[in-house]
């Protein structure tokens, strides 16, 4: 298999998964049809559009909109059966997956045009958290970034694996997958264990 089918591979099953994750909250928010597909597409296009933009690249899903047919179809499954995928605590479990996929693949997209390890776990942390947040802002839910579960983090720890199991020398299927496991595994102990980043006790009386 090419880097790019691979790379490709990665990236669809992220914006499917993210799209399931979006719909099933729309879902829960009690939206119709069409507003169901609509939040998928959010966390689906919204980070890799927001990353494409800042690396001044064409917005991916504007050169194959094919790939629009895959947060579509994520709503339309949400959509009908809602009941069989919350059976797993799915938003969490899904989102988890979502975040993990989308970690690698940003970092990646990144490297491919130069930029060094600080730009491509930036690129790799918005790719897998930008969509998602603006998600949650348009359902009025509280973003899970700005919660205190382990989040952005284990994207951030995932894309910095993935760029440096490239520079080691690891080829991009291993690179990819060591990458997004590391960040599903991560996640998903924070979601089993209830891990939390350290917070401030300031009472903040005014």
């Amino acid at each position: 298999m090419s880097p790019e089918f691979i790379l490709s591979l990665f990236d669809g099953l992220g914006i499917f998964v993210f799209g399931l994750s979006g719909g099933l909250m729309a879902v829960r928010q009690n939206f119709d049809s069409l507003g169901v597909i609509l939040i998928a597409f959010l966390p689906a296009i919204g980070g890799g559009t927001l990353r494409d933009l800042l690396l001044d690249q064409p917005v991916f899903w504007l050169s194959d909109s094919y790939i629009l047919w895959l947060p579509t179809l994520a709503g339309i499954l949400a959509f009908i059966a809602p009941n069989h995928l919350s059976r797993i605590r799915s938003l969490k479990w899904i989102d988890a997956g979502g975040l993990a996929l989308f970690a690698v693949v940003g970092a990646s997209k990144a490297m491919e045009l130069g930029y060094g390890p600080g730009i491509c776990i930036l690129m790799g942390t918005i790719t897998a958290t930008a969509g998602g947040l603006i998600r949650d802002v348009v359902c009025n839910e509280t973003p899970l970034l700005l919660r205190q579960d382990i989040y952005a983090t284990a994207a951030i720890l995932g894309a910095g694996i993935f760029f440096a199991a490239r520079i080691f020398g690891l080829g991009e299927l291993a690179a990819l997958s060591l990458g997004a496991g590391l960040c599903f595994i991560i996640r998903a102990l924070s979601i089993r264990f209830g891990w939390n980043l350290p917070r401030s006790n300031f009472g903040g009386t005014t």
